[in-house]
């Protein structure tokens, strides 16, 4: 504890007495200075116990003192020490009833007392109060560091919560809770993850201060302060650190933060660096499954990837354009990993330049986190298309195995494909198979191929001589049943007749080849209004 009007009532040797303001003897003293000043207001930063003999200062006259008492509580002095028997041979009335007034302590300094005495006491009480702060301080770092090597994050948060007398949180590069301590700080924590977002957007290492309501198990309303710091070395932290406490930490407590936050920090780098490694095997997993050799491929991934390759799993292809696939990619990559952590799951996640190529169990948190990621960015749910995704496209393949992973590959890439000509951000595989392969012809050079193969039917049409684009497309329709489609048109059957040769005639080619009936459909589908 810091010194205090009350401490320095309370010293033996310095024989203090109280004049005024006893019941504010607890507040603690920065500093004790000596100014014989009328004014020395200027000068004073705060929390002061300012000592006088009155050299310049009127101390009996009422106004006087008011002016000059009410000017020293308004700056922030903590209490006035007046030395009696010097200029005056007891504390004036006028001086006593003004501290009084403006409840400032007042302090009767006996000659014997020198001054000099009362700083070295100050003096003393702080150096003592910061020696046992620092002394706390290691402590705490010695715990912490205990605990990081025997319980890993989990206890770095248990400890640095039992120093600051409050809670921690540690999220991960996603801005989920991933460990709190106490237990009920998780809901709290979680409150905070849009702070935590951004704070990611500025660069490491970064640190800020926030507020709200603490619901502690069964307890109220109260505020508390909390502090968050990135953790990690990179530009783009991969964790957050959040503290609560009921006020602003002291020495001690801020030696605990900063060895925690450098205690996590190494986890992180540790982590990243264990990371990088499991990225450089997932890689030549990856490459033996696409190559067919799915027995090598599970003896490469051991115990590390072999429990994803006993179940099914989806392959995602993720592609963004050159040049910016570090931020949309990374950000994809570090959600589906996150959510993968999080349930317990074994995920590959392989760069791949501008692409990233990730297998994830099927039916997992991995794979739910990517199509909640892309439902995000698109700016609505999974099926229904909008935003342009900060340009990431997500192709997903079927459920598969490992027998089967590269043509899970290139189910992944058509999907990646379609999700680009429809301008989605997502697109599994499954959707194609369910929905029209029309919606595959929405190309320009499709549309190209379509307006050129029926360009002589549309121009004899736009003469006035018939009528054979709606013909054929009624007599394809009606599967080359002269009558009902006849019927459709309103028109005989013969002259449906003549104008279906009319088109074998115009176009060079004859509509028994049944290559050339489906090349027909597709472009009248395709160049349709409502296609």
């Amino acid at each position: 504890m810091p010194p205090t009007l009350a401490s320095l009532v309370h010293h033996s040797a310095l024989k203090l007495t109280v004049r005024a303001g006893e019941d504010r003897l607890d507040v603690p003293v920065r500093w004790a200075h000596v100014s014989e000043l009328a004014d020395p207001v200027p000068y004073m930063e705060g929390g002061e116990l300012l000592l006088v003999t009155a050299l310049k200062l009127d101390a009996e006259d009422p106004e006087a003192m008011h002016r000059y008492v009410k000017r020293l509580a308004g700056a922030g002095v903590v209490g006035l020490g007046f030395a009696v028997g010097v200029n005056y041979e007891a504390v004036p009335d006028a001086l006593v009833d003004a501290a009084r007034a403006e409840g400032l302590p007042l302090l009767e300094v006996p000659r014997r007392t020198p001054f000099l005495a009362i700083s070295k006491a100050v003096s003393a009480a702080i150096a003592a109060d910061q020696y046992r702060a620092v002394t706390a301080g290691f402590a705490a770092q010695r715990e912490l560091t205990r605990q990081a090597l025997s319980h890993g994050p989990e206890g770095v948060l248990a400890a640095l919560a039992a120093q600051v007398d409050g809670w921690a949180a540690l999220y991960d590069a996603s801005g989920a809770v991933v460990a709190a301590a106490p237990e009920w700080a998780g809901r709290r924590a979680a409150r905070l993850t849009a702070d935590v977002e951004r704070l990611r957007e500025r660069p490491a290492p970064a640190s800020a201060v926030v507020g709200g309501p603490a619901q502690p198990e069964g307890g109220g309303g109260d505020t508390d302060r909390v502090e968050l710091h990135s953790i990690g070395t990179t530009r783009r932290p991969r964790a957050a650190l959040a503290v609560g406490t009921a006020g602003a930490p002291g020495t001690a407590e801020r030696y605990a933060v900063h060895s925690a936050v450098a205690l996590l920090t190494l986890t992180t780098e540790r982590s990243r660096s264990l990371h990088a490694a499991e990225q450089r095997l997932g890689a030549a997993v990856l490459r033996m499954l696409l190559a067919g050799e799915p027995d090598h491929a599970r003896a490469v991934a051991g115990d590390l990837y072999g429990g994803l390759l006993d179940a099914p799993f989806r392959m995602i292809v993720a592609e963004a354009p050159a040049g910016r696939g570090a931020g949309p990619l990374g950000t994809l990559g570090e959600v589906v990993e996150a959510a993968a952590a999080r349930a317990g799951e074994a995920v590959l996640a392989v760069p791949d330049g501008d692409r990233l190529v990730v297998l994830a169990t099927d039916g997992g948190a991995a794979v739910a986190a990517c199509l909640a990621h892309a439902a995000a960015l698109e700016g609505g749910p999974a099926d229904t298309g909008g935003g342009d995704g900060e340009g990431l496209t997500v192709g997903l393949s079927a459920p598969s195995g490992p027998i089967a992973a590269s043509a899970a590959y290139k189910q992944a890439e058509q999907a990646l494909s379609v999700a680009r000509r429809r301008g989605r951000v997502c697109v599994e595989h499954e959707q194609l198979a369910a929905g029209s392969v029309l919606p595959l012809l929405a190309d320009d050079a499709v549309r190209a191929f379509a307006d050129g193969l029926l360009r002589a039917l549309r121009e004899h049409d736009a003469t006035g001589r018939g009528d054979l684009v709606a013909s054929l497309r009624a007599w394809l329709s009606r599967h080359g049943q002269w009558d009902a489609a006849a019927a459709d048109l309103g028109v005989h059957r013969h002259t449906l007749r003549y104008r279906m040769r009319r088109v074998e005639e115009i176009l060079g080619r004859s509509l028994d080849d049944a290559d050339v009936r489906m090349e027909l459909w597709l472009a009248l589908k395709t160049t349709a209004p409502d296609s």
